[in-house]
């Protein structure tokens, strides 16, 4: 049963990694079916992406207690809403410990977005260029960015935020875990930024 488990799974994240490549959203709709075409597998045509992706998301079919498999679809962006919080709790932790990793602290301004790497395309002078005197060059490398591309525009310092005020994602069983990842990260429950500003007005 386990191997079937598996099997079945490959399959789920091979449809998805190939649909990230095609114009279908990752927020797949339920009735979409992988159609027959050379743009796809062929052994994937026929599967009933949208049906699987849909009892994952409200059924948890193949992820339920397990944070790698999630993790794994986050990383294709495939997207879960419901009550289920795990993923979205993923991706906070995420983008938590790369903060912490970088700044020693857990501190975070409440405006702060994760950034995606700066334009790399910059026009350069070549001395023995044609008539133009310019060309484009290519500078540095998006490989040595320290945050993964499905965190690009992720509004850590707001989710932070309101956990900090508001207590999200620390409701239920996995309440304690989740509140010693953040203190292991050097979360600051009681930010000095929010006292001074009380304290200038």
């Amino acid at each position: 049963l386990y191997g079937q488990i598996e099997q079945k799974l490959s399959i789920q994240q091979t449809s998805l990694s190939a649909a990230a490549t095609k114009s279908v959203p990752l927020k797949i709709p339920s009735k979409f079916v992988i159609p027959r075409s050379s743009q796809w597998p062929n052994r994937l045509w026929g599967y009933r992406l949208g049906e699987r992706c849909t009892q994952v998301r409200q059924k948890q079919l193949y992820v339920k207690d397990r944070p790698d498999r999630l993790k794994a679809l986050a990383e294709l962006g495939f997207y879960i809403s419901g009550g289920n919080d795990d993923l979205k709790w993923l991706e906070v932790v995420h983008a938590a410990a790369v903060y912490s990793q970088m700044n020693r602290n857990l501190d975070v301004p409440t405006k702060f977005v994760v950034p995606a790497p700066p334009r790399r395309v910059l026009d350069c002078d070549l001395h023995n260029a044609p008539e133009e005197g310019k060309s484009s060059c290519i500078v540095g490398s998006d490989d040595a960015w320290p945050w993964p591309e499905y965190l690009w525009g992720f509004p850590l310092g707001q989710r932070l935020r309101d956990i900090r005020v508001k207590g999200y994602y620390l409701r239920g069983k996995q309440a304690d875990v989740r509140k010693r990842q953040l203190d292991a990260l050097g979360f600051i429950w009681e930010p000095k930024r929010g006292r001074r500003r009380q304290s200038e007005k």
